[in-house]
């Protein structure tokens, strides 16, 4: 099997690489180690700056964001007792969109199973090949039958987590990060959000963010300690 890009994770960046690839005319096969459910049931970020809108849209798989996401003109900050309304559409006109991003994967695995083009579920044991060549390859096992696809390119896009970062050599990998003595608590509550807006919080004993995934759905997150015992919370 060959391909000019083999895309291995099927979420967000993986499916809408590939959409992007297809509209230039670019072949390319996404592979993915979960199943369909468990990938459009990856509760994740939920809010879509203007320009992933925009580039969701030209893509043409925004008909349902455009129809469910909520648009926000603006956001709340609070501080010192005050409240202080941050007018982002006055300012930049751009606006901010809530929409889950298991939505958007749901959009562009539909998309592109409609449009018939290679979407592979359950690949096992995935696993990537001379990758600093112009021949790199990968290998899986679908269905218990050993399978691999030659490429042009690999584009690794399962994640910090995923096998394709392991599997660059130290000698070239560079890693940037900040690590804070501090974590967030998520809570996703079948609720009506505070606000029509989102609102972030700072104050003596730590920030807080009251967001939404829907006009039903609140999502919010409070500063924690990264050892924080989730038992202490229920």
């Amino acid at each position: 099997m060959r391909t000019q890009v083999g895309i291995i994770g099927a979420g967000p960046a993986g499916l809408l690489l590939a959409r992007l690839l297809q509209a230039r005319g670019v072949d390319c096969v996404v592979l993915e180690a979960r199943d369909r459910a468990y990938v459009e049931g990856r509760i994740r970020a939920g809010l879509l700056e203007q320009g992933s809108v925009d580039t969701l849209t030209e893509a043409g798989v925004a008909e349902r964001l455009h129809r469910e996401g909520l648009a926000h003109d603006g956001l709340e900050l609070r501080f010192e007792g005050e409240n202080h309304r941050i007018d982002l559409a006055g300012i930049t006109g751009k606006r901010v969109t809530i929409y889950g991003q298991q939505e958007v994967v749901k959009d562009l695995i539909a998309q592109r199973l409609a449009d018939g083009l290679p979407l592979i579920f359950e690949a096992e044991g995935v696993a990537v090949h001379d990758i600093a060549s112009t021949r790199p390859s990968i290998t899986w096992r679908e269905n218990g039958t050993a399978r691999r696809l030659e490429c042009d390119i690999i584009a690794g896009c399962d994640g910090f987590h995923g096998m394709c970062r392991a599997a660059i050599p130290a000698a070239d990998l560079t890693l940037f990060d900040r690590i804070y003595p501090f974590a967030w608590l998520g809570i996703l509550a079948e609720a009506a959000p505070a606000s029509h807006e989102l609102i972030y919080a700072r104050h003596a004993d730590g920030f807080a963010l009251a967001t939404m995934r829907s006009e039903s759905l609140s999502r919010m997150y409070v500063q924690c300690a990264p050892d924080e015992d989730l038992a202490q919370w229920s």
